[in-house]
């Protein structure tokens, strides 16, 4: 039987023995922190540490039309002509031959509807003129005998070959047939008004442009009914097409009833559309309302433009400046350059400068200015165009080609 004690002895750890795996853990380690290094490296040097920025448009600066404005306001581009067309009756659309946005000439064919029943009822027309008019040519030829046989009746009368009852007979023939050819004419000009209006009916089957314009809505298709006035529970139209005249296009705008002192008629107005805000259009006040809207206490005003544009269009929101009435005051030159933000302006050794923004990137661009530079918005003359975006604020110092976030 083995001695326990040898046994024993065995579990114990020989410190002098060689260490076999050091080598390989200190191989994993320094892997390990190799591949958190490039993981760090792809992560925060390829983008993802990107400094964050604000930034500013460089944008028109204000015309000096816009500094002598006396009143601002704001309202909507309308068209002073314009004209839903239908159709005069209730009828089927055939077929319609506008789109949105097209142009269309006066009395031009927008659309056509079923004109069936109104051919048929013209042919009847027509037909039964002509049986007047046939009807009033055998009448006339009645009276035309009649008339001879008067006069030869009256001639033998006076020779004393005839009876009075034979002259009596004739002359009330002549008269019966006389008054037939009045009533025959009548008929006749009855009868062509009838064809005059089945024509018409026919006529308005044609829906056409009642003006030179422009089709801005389309509201019916083919197939659907139409009619002058509501009607069938919302499945009739009561229109096909709306049409602008696009020279007819004006300003409305509401104006505050204590400031409508200020506003007079052909007063020249500088206004500015939404849709393009670099962009001022010479106008003039045609007309003030001369009435008040009790519940928002502002007076309606009618505003011209002196230049028209196809970038124009109904419905598009502009603001106006009135401009002080000094009579035959010389117009001041426009403004050169652009304007930014004032904290988006830097300077060092090398002159003013501003960090533009393209595609992420930022790029020193060198500037000149054209007014003072202690300003919230400073005038830059020279080295930016309108629509350049530069930083306002960066979170750290920027160099050049550097990546940065702008969101």
């Amino acid at each position: 039987m083995a001695d326990p004690s040898q046994s024993i002895g065995q579990l114990k750890i020989d410190r002098n023995a060689p260490k076999q795996g050091s080598s390989l853990n200190w191989l994993f380690i320094v892997g390990g922190l190799l591949l958190v290094a490039v993981i760090a490296w792809l992560l925060f040097g390829l983008g993802g540490g990107s400094v964050a920025v604000e930034t500013d448009v460089a944008r028109q600066p204000p015309s000096a039309a816009a500094a002598n404005s006396v009143l601002d306001a704001s309202g909507y581009v309308v068209a002073r002509r314009q004209a839903t067309v239908s159709s005069k009756v209730t009828g089927k659309v055939l077929e319609v031959f506008v789109e949105e946005g097209m142009s269309v000439e006066k009395d031009q064919v927008v659309a056509t509807l079923d004109d069936t029943t109104q051919q048929a009822q013209l042919a009847v027309a027509i037909a039964q003129a002509e049986s007047a008019r046939a009807f009033l040519a055998e009448i006339n030829a009645q009276l035309r005998n009649a008339r001879k046989e008067l006069d030869r009746i009256r001639d033998l009368a006076g020779r004393g070959l005839a009876s009075q009852a034979s002259l009596d007979a004739a002359e009330s023939l002549h008269d019966e047939l006389s008054a037939r050819l009045g009533t025959g004419r009548e008929n006749v000009g009855v009868a062509e008004s009838n064809v005059a209006l089945a024509r018409d009916a026919l006529n308005n089957m044609t829906i056409r442009a009642p003006f030179a314009g422009m089709v801005v809505t389309k509201n019916a298709q083919p197939g659907e009914m139409i009619s002058p006035i509501s009607a069938g529970g919302g499945f009739t139209r009561t229109g096909i097409c709306t049409i602008i005249d696009n020279d007819s296009l004006e300003i409305e705008v509401d104006v505050n009833e204590a400031y409508i002192q200020r506003v007079n008629n052909r007063q020249r107005v500088s206004a500015v559309l939404d849709a393009y805000p670099d962009w001022r259009i010479p106008a003039e006040v045609i007309a003030i309302i001369p009435t008040a809207d009790r519940q928002k206490a502002t007076v309606r005003v009618r505003i011209g433009f002196l230049e028209r544009d196809e970038r124009i269009l109904r419905d598009m929101g502009v603001k106006v400046s009135f401009l002080n009435a000094s009579p035959q005051a010389p117009e001041t030159p426009a403004v050169q350059g652009v304007m930014i933000a004032g904290a988006a302006l830097r300077s060092d050794g090398g002159g003013d400068f501003v960090w533009l923004l393209r595609d992420g990137i930022v790029e020193r661009r060198s500037v000149e200015l054209g007014g003072p530079r202690d300003r919230p918005q400073v005038l830059i003359q020279s080295g930016l165009v309108i629509g350049d975006v530069v930083v306002r604020d960066a979170a750290s110092p920027l160099t050049p080609g550097q990546a940065v976030d702008s969101n």
